[in-house]
């Protein structure tokens, strides 16, 4: 398979963003509380499933594979501007992370509210790691 060359330093940069903004997105300050409530643990059993730094750890590995797999399929779209990177990440949350994050919370009682918090999630960080690689190039 040919891997099309990518800006290494747009990926971390996109990839701190993705992560980032999971930090804002389940914070009090957007969704923390119905997050919380969905999933019917207290905040206390949240901490305890998922002690130290190792969660963390891997939600940022998680977020750089997003971001340089975004960037390999950006490449396919050239010319690139913020527009066409933004309808990318959208097209990728659509075709990819919804329909297969949907029929998994379909099958396993998620209520509906629970998923579009957690999907909206990832369509937000699809579109802004495409924006940032679109231009970044």
């Amino acid at each position: 398979m040919y891997v099309p060359q990518v800006n290494w330093l747009a990926v971390l940069v996109s990839g701190i963003v993705i992560f980032v903004a999971g930090g804002l997105w389940y914070s009090p300050v957007l969704f923390a509380k119905p997050w919380v409530r969905l999933m019917n643990k207290s905040e206390e059993e949240l901490k305890a499933a998922a002690p130290g730094a190792g969660p963390y750890i891997l939600v940022f590995i998680c977020a750089l594979v997003t971001a340089l797999v975004l960037a390999i399929v950006l490449n396919h779209f050239r010319p690139l501007n913020a527009l066409r990177g933004a309808e990318v990440g959208a097209l990728c949350w659509l075709g990819f992370a919804a329909p297969s994050s949907f029929g998994t919370a379909t099958f396993s009682g998620t209520p509906k509210s629970l998923w579009s918090i957690n999907s909206g999630y990832n369509l937000v960080s699809f579109v802004a790691a495409a924006v940032i690689l679109s231009v970044w190039q």
